[in-house]
């Protein structure tokens, strides 16, 4: 690199902003500060003290910004990139075998975690990543959990995210309650809800890398509900607690047919934009 390409780290967030943008990136600044800071290692305190610091020649950490750069400009989602993704204070790790976690299922877990005590059990059916049982059992002292996915895959993923957090946890591979045994005092869940048709039709961050299996809630994107609610009871002890994320305008179909199903006190969560995000209702008697 020659001394009049040598740049400093104001100019680099500068140009790493400038090719986002051109690129549509949404919040390019602040995605261009993230790649930034993984390649440098550098907080905001220390790019402020020396955003005029001309860098020493580093080809290496240049080559690496700049494929970062470009992996974003395609629309990977920029927890792909870092393989990383906060939720509820703790860092999972994620891949494209899992949904990345979204700060509007805290919801389902803020609500859950009021209602799990010591010593209870949670079955998290289409665990993911871990992120909802893993962060529910870090806030629940004394609660044990059961992660279930279809994927084995996102298993690893789970399980990863539960030895690097130190939070114990089982996770078993099963189509929803086929391989579950045993009764638990809270089920939760954030299934597959899109419609098939309309998954190609999102935003490309989710559409194109998001795992489809863990979005297609088939033709209707309401497969799933019907599954958890006609098997659930089965499993949730006397009294035991259904939790479920749900998508925009399924609020009412899921609150109706729980309540058919027999399930009391049933009632919608709504998240921090005032948007349905959660149903929840005590098991049939």
């Amino acid at each position: 690199m020659k001394r009049e390409d040598r740049l400093t780290l104001g100019q680099i967030w500068h140009r790493g902003t400038a090719f986002l943008e051109k690129k549509g990136v949404p919040d390019a600044g602040l995605d261009a500060w993230y790649l930034m800071e993984e390649v440098w290692q550098i907080d905001r305190a220390y790019y402020y003290t020396h955003r005029d610091d001309v860098l020493e020649e580093d080809g290496k950490r240049q080559e690496r910004f700049a494929d970062y750069l470009k992996r974003r400009g395609m629309r990977e989602p920029l927890q792909h990139i870092l393989g990383r993704a906060w939720f509820m204070e703790l860092e999972f790790v994620v891949n494209p075998h899992v949904l990345i976690p979204r700060q509007d299922t805290e919801v389902l877990v803020e609500e859950a975690r009021k209602l799990l005590g010591p010593g209870q059990r949670v079955l998290d059916m289409c665990t993911g990543s871990g992120c909802i049982l893993l962060s529910l059992l870090y806030h629940c002292k004394g609660a044990e959990g059961l992660g279930v996915d279809i994927s084995s895959q996102a298993l690893e993923t789970a399980r990863e995210n539960s030895r690097r957090l130190g939070i114990p946890a089982e996770f078993v591979q099963s189509d929803l309650f086929a391989q579950v045994e045993g009764t638990y005092h809270m089920i939760v869940s954030n299934p597959p809800y899109i419609p098939g048709g309309e998954i190609d039709r999102l935003m490309e961050e989710v559409g194109r890398y998001d795992p489809r299996l863990a979005l297609d809630g088939g033709g209707d994107g309401l497969d799933f509900y019907r599954r958890l609610l006609a098997d659930s009871p089965g499993y949730l002890q006397p009294g035991g607690i259904l939790l479920m994320e749900i998508g925009s305008g399924q609020g009412d179909w899921v609150q109706s047919h729980m309540k058919a199903g027999g399930y009391r006190q049933v009632r919608l969560l709504k998240d921090l934009s005032g948007l349905d995000r959660a149903v929840l209702g005590y098991s049939p008697e």
